[in-house]
């Protein structure tokens, strides 16, 4: 079986009717992500209302998982090969039919786990197709602040705007699925009527942004193309890879565990409190970018290692919020793993950007993003262990295993640097 491969599309000048096709891109990312983080919140709400176990409730979180791992991989692969309009459209598509899916959950558990897969879909290539898209549109000629010879003044401005959209979409679509499901009208529908209304526009403005990538008949069969060989380069795999699943695990920890361990401190507001942490994480993340950009070092792992070394403090701060049973020391581990986060998803992606080629791009961000998303089943592998172990017990485990992470990082600070 033969595939047509990719090339970077020769520089064009962006149509004159889109003069910042970056924020189209960013726009769809958005939503994309807002599908996947709306369902967070109402965990709790399926399980009071609807009364599904705590398993059935379990699973609605796995299943996005095997819609999302497959699309990482699948879709960075086939975007390097036919470009990114196209991959990212069926991105929207995947996201519109997930919450369309999931406002039908009242008639039953089947659309929420096919509303629960295909946003999995969604997210999954928006994470590796949009951050390609987006690095590729703020470079020039499209960003029109690039400077002569196809240089952008702010060279990380692609991984910085990937970032943003991921957060921001994930903090709103938490937001307000949790305000609803906690004190609005139809808690059951109107956060995915809401997340469709927002995302129907984007089936067409999705279509504007030039593609930057062109198709060009080969031989190469199918292995070949789904093959990341930049994915076995040193940096990616002694630091980015390193890092990556610990982001995710902040995450976890922060807006997924977090609250479960101080349910019974914040009462009848749980969900709302749950809603909080998850907004409070991902702001915090999103609120860091400008200083993760400074952070970030083309000649060290100097914003990797600052990312891991925030985010034990956030640990840290974890453990004397469940020790205290303190609300308010858990929001502040959440602002802690958030900005932890947000330096690590940025200082990640730039790594990623400066490691793979042209057309290894798409597949290896899908890579990276695929392995960082193990770290989301560090709360449930925590809560299996309890008992018999106790939970600060288990987090000094986890603390433990985040210093090594970090001399390992260390052990390779300037080494294994990408040419040029």
């Amino acid at each position: 079986m033969s595939l047509s491969t990719a090339e970077s599309a020769p520089p064009r000048a962006p149509s004159p009717a889109v003069r910042r096709p970056w924020l189209l891109v960013f726009g769809a990312v958005f939503v994309c992500s807002w599908s996947g983080n709306q369902f967070s919140p109402m965990l709790l709400l399926y399980r009071d209302v609807e009364h599904y176990s705590a398993g059935v409730v379990t699973s609605f979180l796995g299943i996005y998982v095997l819609g999302l791992a497959p699309a990482l991989v699948i879709a960075g692969a086939v975007s390097d090969h036919i470009g990114r309009r196209t991959p990212m459209f069926y991105a929207v598509c995947f996201g519109l039919m997930g919450s369309l899916l999931l406002a039908l959950g009242e008639f039953g558990s089947v659309p929420i786990y096919l509303g629960r897969l295909v946003a999995g879909m969604s997210v999954g290539t928006a994470m590796a197709v949009g951050s390609s898209w987006l690095k590729e549109v703020s470079s020039a000629p499209y960003d029109l602040r690039a400077g002569k010879g196809g240089r952008v003044r702010d060279a990380g401005a692609g991984a910085r705007r990937a970032s943003l959209a991921f957060t921001l979409g994930s903090a709103l679509g938490a937001l307000v699925a949790g305000s609803i499901a906690q004190w609005g009208p139809w808690p059951e529908v109107l956060p995915y009527a809401l997340h469709a209304a927002a995302t129907l526009p984007f089936l067409w403005l999705v279509r504007r942004p030039p593609e930057t990538v062109t198709r060009q008949a080969a031989s190469a069969g199918l292995r070949a193309r789904l093959a990341v060989p930049s994915a076995r380069h040193r940096r990616f795999v002694r630091v980015v890879l390193v890092c990556g699943p610990w982001l995710f695990a902040a995450c976890g920890l922060s807006y997924g565990y977090l609250p479960v361990l101080l349910g019974d401190e914040a009462g009848g507001l749980g969900l709302a409190y749950a809603t909080a942490l998850s907004v409070i994480a991902l702001v915090s993340g999103a609120l860091i970018q400008p200083v993760a950009k400074r952070i970030d070092s083309t000649s060290s792992a100097r914003g990797i290692v600052v990312s891991l070394a925030t985010l034990a403090v956030g640990l840290s701060v974890m453990i004397a919020a469940v020790a205290t049973g303190r609300l308010v020391v858990g929001a502040v581990a959440g602002v802690v793993f958030g900005a932890g986060f947000g330096i690590g998803l940025v200082s990640g992606l730039l790594e990623v950007q400066r490691i793979a080629p042209p057309a290894d791009l798409a597949k290896l961000t899908g890579v990276f993003y695929a392995i960082a998303y193990l770290g989301f089943a560090v709360p449930t592998i925590l809560a299996a262990l309890t008992p018999p172990f106790t939970t600060i017990g288990l987090l000094l485990v986890l603390m433990v295993l985040l210093i090594f992470s970090t001399l390992a990082v260390l052990a390779s600070y300037r080494k294994h640097l990408p040419d040029g």
